[in-house]
């Protein structure tokens, strides 16, 4: 991650929380805590925010300075960083599940950016509210991209529409991608509820739900359930998945593809 962007998404914490340690900053942007101080020493001199005894705090809003509406859940481009090998394995099986000329939904998330790579050479009609997603497959492909209306969450990387109406209910999809904090016997997790509002709207476009989960996924809860596991048609996850997990999954219904890990 680049310093000005890693910057970026102290502030946005910060705006979120308005005080934040150098050891949550460490864990939620995936860089040592001897980086964030730098940065803290750096925006504090730039009057960006307050540097304090372990960690910083915002500066006090103004009268031109709204507070924001913020999403809870982890930072896109930290997220980016961790299980890179895993998630790419994972994204490329899922998009050997596309045909071309298909149209197919792409929710925005770390697992379902690494579909981007494999997408390059194919001839989709594609719906994302991936903003990062759209941007890359924009530069370095031909397929056809769609974006709904709605306002930008840089920290997520995703733009959500606050409308009923909007591009959404005009486009159908054989197939909706999506990743998720958590999947097990509870459902598929998610970590805000203007995630899952925004996520429904785009499952009802869509004929099969695909999960892309990394084994670290399976079996981990989150704060809020998106769908229960009768409405998932596919699973991808990776070989160091636990065979109990693999199992309940199948019970339900759901067809478990597997991309094969390095260290299997």
């Amino acid at each position: 991650m680049l310093e000005k962007q890693r910057q970026r998404l102290i502030l946005d914490i910060l705006d979120e929380q308005q005080f934040a340690s150098v050891r949550s900053l460490s864990t939620q942007l995936n860089s040592s805590e001897a980086t964030i101080r730098r940065d803290l020493i750096k925006m504090s001199r730039a009057k960006q925010l307050r540097k304090i005894r372990g960690g910083a705090e915002a500066l006090p809003n103004t009268e031109h300075k709204a507070k924001r509406q913020h999403l809870s859940g982890s930072a896109f481009l930290a997220d980016k960083e961790v299980q890179t090998d895993v998630k790419r394995l994972i994204a490329q099986k899922a998009v050997e599940l596309c045909e071309d000329g298909e149209s197919i939904i792409i929710n925005g998330g770390s697992s379902t950016f690494m579909m981007g790579e494999f997408l390059a050479d194919r001839q989709l009609n594609i719906l994302t509210n991936s903003f990062v997603l759209a941007q890359e497959l924009s530069d370095n492909s031909n397929n056809q991209i769609t974006l709904p209306g709605g306002e930008i969450y840089r920290k997520q990387g995703i733009i959500l529409s606050a409308f009923e109406s909007d591009t959404i209910q005009y486009y159908h999809g054989s197939k909706m991608f999506m990743g998720t904090p958590g999947i097990g016997d509870y459902g598929v997790m998610e970590s805000d509820p203007l995630l899952i509002r925004a996520e429904q709207k785009l499952r009802k476009q869509a004929d099969q739900l695909i999960i892309l989960a990394d084994s670290s996924k399976l079996g981990k809860r989150s704060k809020f359930i998106f769908s229960p596991l009768s409405e998932v048609d596919i699973l991808i996850t990776d070989s160091n998945a636990d065979e109990a997990m693999l199992d309940l999954f199948s019970s339900h219904g759901i067809q478990v593809l597997i991309a094969e890990a390095a260290d299997k």
